[in-house]
């Protein structure tokens, strides 16, 4: 089983809550680790800016690269850039896997996809930054269906609640990309603006 204690303290770090595990400890040390974490500091604009854009890449478990190179593509999208950025990021294989209730974390949602158990309208796709488009559908390989975490998604047990953009059978372990998000649909806990500013610096 993996130690979920890094997961805990990036959790604590950032403010946030990064996975299930990590819920009850940050509700009982709900400041960040090591022996300042409960004075308050003044901290620079800088500092708050980053520590957005260090939310933002951690709640998609996504590296510097690729946050950078979404953000260069939304701001030449037109329209409010941090919106585009989430939108662009919430199309994201493993985050829709997380999303549609097929996986616990953000983690194992990356996991499933490199490992191959994901097939996007009939094709496996291993890569888990690959965007899906509007009717995109989601399902579950074949010869993975047996597997304990797929049985605990078709009962339903990874999710509270699924977002209004996708549409979901959980028995059949299917999932259906039917339009684009809307930011306010979007669970991710971030200040777009504040990493808009950091960027663009």
């Amino acid at each position: 089983m993996n130690n979920p204690r890094p997961k805990v303290r990036l959790s604590r770090a950032l403010g946030i809550p990064l996975t299930p595990k990590s819920v009850t400890y940050f509700e009982a040390r709900p400041y960040p680790p090591g022996v300042h974490g409960r004075a308050r500091k003044q901290e620079s604009d800088y500092k708050v800016r980053l520590r957005e854009k260090q939310r933002l890449r951690a709640q998609y478990n996504i590296r510097e690269a690729q946050l950078s190179n979404a953000f260069a593509k939304a701001a030449k999208a037109g329209g409010k850039t941090g919106e585009a950025l989430l939108v662009d990021l919430e199309r994201r294989l493993d985050a829709l896997v997380l999303r549609a209730g097929l996986a616990r974390t953000i983690y194992q949602a990356r996991q499933f996809v490199v490992h191959r158990h994901i097939l996007v309208n009939g094709r496996r796709v291993d890569r888990p930054s690959f965007r899906l488009r509007p009717g995109d559908v989601i399902t579950v390989a074949e010869r993975s269906r047996g597997m304990d975490a797929f049985q605990i998604a078709a009962a339903g047990g990874h999710t509270d609640a699924v977002p209004p953009y996708l549409d979901v059978r959980h028995d059949a372990l299917a999932a259906r990309l039917t339009r684009l998000p809307e930011r306010r649909e979007i669970p991710v806990i971030c200040d777009e603006q504040l990493v808009v500013e950091h960027y663009s610096r």
